[in-house]
C-alpha cells in the first residue's frame, strides 16, 4: 500500500445488533486490505435496549477520537433514532480545531449538521458499511480511489473530492437550471429533530439536501409542512432530493417532488438524484461545503 492511516469507528445512534457482527468483521478486513486500520469505540453493540452506552459515554468515545492525533477520520456505522442525545456532551471547540472528517448517514444527519452549525466544519453523508453491502465491488473501488488520494495528500482537499467518483452523483433538474450554496440537511426526519435547537443550521442561501428511508405520503406531508412553517423554503437557494426508499419502492402518489411543489416557489431550483440516500449504490456528499450544480 502507498498509504497507512488509522480511523475511528463509532456508533453514536442505536447500538448495533449482534447479528451485524459479520458485516463489521467484513468491513474491518476491507479497510485493512487498503492500508487503513480501524480503531473501535467501546460502544458499538447494543447492551440495554437500543443503547450501546449512555449518551455521555458515546459522546466521550467520539471525542476521544477527535483528541487522538493518530486518528485521521471518524466513521459512524449506526443509524436509528437516538444520535441527537449526545449533542450536549460534545466539545465543539475541540472539534472545530480538528481537521478530521466525520462520516455517517441517516440518524447521524443530526450530528453532522450540529457540528457544522457549531463549528463550521464539514462532514460527509455516507455509510461506510456500503463497502460490504450489495454494491460492494463498486463501493470499494470508489472508496479506495478516495482513500488513496486523501491519505497520500494528508489533507481534506476540496479539489480532490470534486474529481472523485465517490462524490460525483448523477442528477436531473426538475425546476430551474442551476443552484449554488453550502449544503445542509440529509435524512429529512432526522434533520427536523434539530429544529428549534441551537444545533439547527442557518438555512439562508443554503442548498438543502433531503432523503428518507421510511415514510410514505402522510409522513412526507408532515415533514414538508414543518420545513415550510419554520421558514426554510423561503430562505434556501436550492433543493436536492435524494432517494426516498419506501415511497419509491411502493410508487407512492403523489411522489416527493409533486408534494414539495405544493410548498415551494416555482423559482426554487430542484434537483433529483438516485445516488444519495440509503441505497446500496449511494455516493457521498459533503455537508457544510459549497456546491455548484448546473444543467
Amino acid at each position: 500500500m502507498d498509504f497507512y492511516t488509522k480511523v475511528g469507528i463509532v456508533c453514536c445512534s442505536n447500538g448495533q445488533h449482534i447479528s451485524y457482527k459479520d458485516d463489521i468483521h467484513k468491513l474491518d478486513k476491507i479497510l485493512r486490505s487498503m492500508g487503513i486500520e480501524p480503531v473501535y469505540s467501546d460502544y458499538i453493540y447494543e447492551k440495554d435496549s437500543v443503547y450501546s452506552g449512555t449518551a455521555r459515554e458515546r459522546a466521550n468515545s467520539l471525542m476521544d477520537f477527535y483528541m487522538d492525533d493518530s486518528i485521521s477520520a471518524i466513521y459512524d456505522i449506526s443509524g436509528g433514532d437516538i444520535a441527537n442525545e449526545i449533542l450536549p456532551y460534545l466539545d465543539y471547540d475541540v472539534i472545530k480545531n480538528s481537521n478530521k472528517a466525520f462520516w455517517g448517514y441517516s440518524d447521524i444527519t443530526t450530528i453532522i449538521n450540529a457540528i457544522y452549525t457549531k463549528t463550521g466544519n464539514p462532514g460527509v453523508l455516507y455509510q461506510i458499511k456500503n463497502l460490504v453491502w450489495d454494491k460492494s465491488k463498486e463501493q470499494i473501488g470508489r472508496y479506495y480511489d478516495y482513500a488513496e488520494c486523501i491519505y497520500i495528500d494528508k489533507k481534506y482537499n476540496d479539489g480532490i473530492l470534486k474529481n472523485l467518483d465517490l462524490f460525483k452523483f448523477n442528477y436531473e433538474f426538475l425546476q430551474g437550471d442551476s443552484m449554488e450554496g453550502v449544503v445542509i440537511g440529509g435524512n429529512v426526519r432526522c434533520f427536523l429533530k434539530l429544529a428549534g435547537t441551537e444545533y439547527f443550521p442557518d438555512t439562508k442561501d443554503k442548498v438543502l439536501l433531503l432523503e428518507s428511508l421510511g415514510g410514505e405520503v402522510p409522513q412526507m406531508i408532515t415533514y414538508l409542512n414543518q420545513l415550510k412553517q419554520i421558514g426554510v423554503f423561503s430562505k434556501i437557494k436550492g433543493l436536492i432530493f435524494g432517494t426516498f426508499t419506501t415511497m419509491e419502492e411502493k410508487a407512492c402518489k403523489p411522489d416527493i417532488v409533486e408534494l414539495v411543489k405544493q410548498y415551494v416557489s416555482e423559482d426554487l431550483p430542484i434537483v433529483k438524484t438516485y445516488e444519495i440516500g440509503h441505497g446500496y449504490n449511494s455516493k457521498a456528499i459533503v455537508i457544510g461545503k459549497k456546491i455548484c450544480i448546473k444543467s
